[in-house]
Formats: C-alpha cells, structure tokens, sequence
C-alpha cells in the first residue's frame, strides 16, 4: 500500500466553515473541503483544483495550519478504510465575499452539498476530523500544534 498525500481548505467566514455535506450508509457527515494530490501537483495546486472540482470557488491559499495523519487500521471504521494511510494538509484559505458555494462538476463521492456551519454547532454534527474541532474553535492559539498525529 501506499500513503496519499490530501489537501484540504480551512474556509471559515463570519463564524462559519465552509464543509461539504456527505451522506454516506451511516447518514450525513460534513468535512472541509478538498482531496487528493495528483502526481507532479504542488499542494497549492491540488487545493485550488480540488475547491473548484468540489464547491465551485477558486481559493486563495493562505498559510499551512495543521498536518493529520490518517491511518486506517488504528481506528473503528469501516473495512474499506482499514488499509488507507492518508496524510492530509490543512491550510487556510480564502474566497471572496460575493462568492456563493455550490456543488462543483468533480464533487466527492458521497458529497449531497455545500453548508456553511457555525464552528460552535461542529461538534453536534458528524463532523471529520472531530479531534480536530477544538483547534478549528482556537487557531489564533499560538500554543496550538500544527501536527496533530494519527486522528479519526
């Protein structure tokens, strides 16, 4: 197996985050957007290409705040994820005010939609990472840690 590199933006605007809307088997969860790198794609360039696939915006990259590792077999889900190693780029971005989100022409396979969520109603929603909440509620937190280890 090998580890895949992804990229995800950290959109937030007016107390919200811009997630995508999943619904898979177990029903709906939400996650920033984003995905995975393409062989010889700087990660700036894998962000921007996977928000215009994903939500219709072109993002403006801003500063890397965390680095997840996601390795499959050290958590409870599903058998299809026991064998993934996923290592993912958290950065910060931005889209401009008059923007409006939408589903892309390239969405995620189990994306219904875009939402914007208010960061103090992620941890009531089946949000991934949810480990990750509390710094998403803190980033100005100089003593926050930008490598998070191995998170579900």
């Amino acid at each position: 197996m090998r580890i895949r590199n992804s990229v995800k933006a950290i959109i937030i605007q007016e107390g919200k985050l811009l997630c995508n809307k999943n619904r898979d088997k177990r029903g709906v969860f939400y996650c920033v957007p984003g995905g995975g790198q393409e062989y010889q794609e700087n990660l700036r360039d894998a962000l921007i290409r996977e928000c215009l696939e994903e939500i219709s915006v072109a993002v403006e990259v801003g500063e890397m705040l965390f680095v997840r590792d996601y390795i499959g077999r050290n958590h409870n889900g599903q058998a299809r994820l026991q064998r993934v190693h996923q290592v993912e780029f958290f950065f910060n971005c931005q889209i401009a005010e008059n923007v409006v989100p939408q589903m892309g022409t390239g969405p995620d396979h189990y994306q219904i939609g875009v939402e914007w969520v208010p960061l103090e109603e992620l941890d009531q929603r089946q949000f991934y990472p949810k480990d990750m909440i509390k710094w998403l509620l803190d980033l100005s937190n100089d003593n926050r840690p930008v490598y998070l280890g191995d998170m579900d």
